[in-house]
């Protein structure tokens, strides 16, 4: 259990910064007993030691979970990990460039859906402006 609280006191403030303190902070208020397991797992495992590793830097690592997100079909979390990229200093052209490259690799019905939910948050975020 100790190794579990070191990874999740680690997680912690890089999963804030990344995903935003609001969201990050009202995903654990909300949570009850049962789903504060997983708040502890995805903070210690995916936030302590995966993006907690300092041999990839965030705008790596957020490239890549856009690209794994989108051959997945994890749409809700393609939009989540795009403002995430932004927060990382990943361009509007990189992320372009990605979720091609993903269509490439992963099918275009994937992929169409990650633009869609990705261009979404991208007005949303005042990033790129919608055409008129």
């Amino acid at each position: 259990m100790a190794d579990d609280d070191a990874l999740f006191e680690k997680g912690l403030p890089i999963r804030r910064e990344v995903l935003g303190a609001d969201y990050v902070d009202a995903s654990l208020e909300k949570a009850d007993d049962f789903m504060m397991a997983f708040q502890r797992i995805t903070t210690s495992w995916a936030w302590g030691m995966a993006w907690g590793d300092p041999t990839l830097d965030r705008k790596t690592r957020s490239i890549i979970n856009l690209a794994m997100l989108t051959a997945l079909g994890k749409i809700p979390e393609v939009k989540l990990h795009v403002k995430g990229a932004l927060n990382n200093g990943v361009s509007v052209d990189e992320i372009r460039a990605t979720l091609s490259h993903a269509a490439a690799y992963c099918g275009i019905p994937a992929a169409l859906d990650a633009f869609k939910a990705t261009h979404e948050v991208l007005i949303a975020e005042g990033a790129i402006k919608a055409k008129k």
